[in-house]
């Protein structure tokens, strides 16, 4: 199961918005058969892989999953056919499949006479999957909010000079953020102040399926902005009623995606139907890199699940911006507590990662 785990963590750039999941077989003496994963969302499952890698010798053996098989037709045939037709005698399954459509399949295999243990490794499967189980339970994008800034929480000098704050090991590993995600996130008015491209350019993820996400109350994002020039169809922007007629026409014919939505009571486009809509589309895991008012925004409507904090040795000062911004909390006690996850450093620059802490029943549909 260990390394069931491990095999499953290979799929951190390109399952989504499918779970992670790895498979182990050892044949029938107890010998390493075959192993695979789920390497990219459309692609084989992680059981199919194993099983073709262990070939015949998967008879009689026994299968090593970190979730539960499915037992429905998707994107690919159910798993627990691939299994039963295999003759494999016992399953060791780490976590329950937490969604009715593709659920049963532990059942099935008992029915069928394959011994089934549950529970090995769970704990570990559960948080290697906490984006997309957040989404399977919530209906919503987990929301990981990335920024880079100085030592005293700043984004960019008085001035507004914030290219770069940190270094380049730091950039690349903040880029590694967008493979892992489905969806990137800013506000017109970093489109307007920067122009920039929102693209995954490291080739880690082998799905085309990203989407870039521009949040623009009255459609102030240029025709010739770099996100409605190219791949215009990967562009989603989404404003208000407030919007004109003559903007909606004149965005509309470049190919990007508008969707109005309700404002929430700033006027703003309203972040829970964005997110909603954004679920709609299968998008499980949003990374949001707006500056101070978006990041604020999400952090006033409770919406952040993750930090991806980027730290620089320097201290900007004075009355340069933080990274969040908005109404802020008023009162210590009222604040929603994260869990500081991990801290690794790049270069001269430290990531700080928290995220918020995980109800028991995460894994559980209500």
């Amino acid at each position: 199961m260990e390394r069931a785990l491990e095999l499953a963590a290979r799929g951190r750039c390109g399952a989504s918005p499918n779970p992670m999941v790895g498979a182990v077989i050892l044949d029938a003496e107890g010998d390493l058969a075959g192993e695979g994963y789920h390497a990219a969302f459309g692609g084989p499952h992680a059981e199919v892989v194993a099983l073709a890698d262990a070939g015949d010798r998967a008879c009689g053996g026994t299968l090593f999953v970190t979730l539960e098989p499915c037992a429905h037709h998707g994107k690919t045939p159910p798993c627990v056919d691939a299994i039963l037709a295999a003759g494999i005698r016992r399953a060791v399954i780490a976590l329950a499949e937490p969604t009715k459509i593709a659920g049963g399949g532990a059942d099935r295999l008992r029915a069928e006479g394959v011994e089934v243990d549950q529970g090995m490794g769970a704990e570990r499967s559960r948080v290697l999957n906490r984006r997309w189980l957040h989404w399977v339970r919530y209906h919503r994008p987990w929301v990981t909010l990335k920024a880079a800034v100085s030592l005293d929480g700043r984004v960019a000098t008085r001035e507004g000079e914030s290219k770069w704050i940190t270094g380049e090991s730091a950039r690349e590993r903040g880029l590694e953020l967008r493979e892992e995600h489905d969806a990137i996130l800013v506000g017109v008015e970093t489109i307007l102040t920067d122009d920039p491209r929102l693209t995954r350019r490291l080739g880690l993820n082998p799905v085309s399926g990203w989407r870039r996400v521009v949040l623009d109350t009255r459609l102030r994002t240029p025709s010739d902005a770099v996100v409605v020039q190219t791949q215009p169809e990967a562009t989603l922007i989404a404003h208000t009623v407030e919007a004109s007629v003559e903007d909606r026409r004149r965005l509309k014919e470049t190919g990007v995606e508008l969707v109005e939505l309700r404002a929430d009571d700033n006027g703003r486009v309203d972040l829970g139907a964005l997110l909603d809509h954004l679920a709609r589309k299968e998008v499980a895991a949003l990374l949001v890199e707006g500056g101070p008012t978006v990041h604020g925004s999400f952090n006033d409507r409770d919406l952040v699940d993750e930090i991806a904090l980027f730290i620089a040795p320097f201290v900007i000062g004075g009355t340069a911006p933080a990274a969040v911004a908005g109404c802020g909390i008023a009162t210590l006690e009222s604040a929603q507590r994260l869990c500081f996850e991990d801290i690794e450093r790049h270069g001269d620059d430290l990531e700080i990662r928290a995220v918020r802490p995980e109800e028991a029943d995460v894994y559980r549909v209500d």
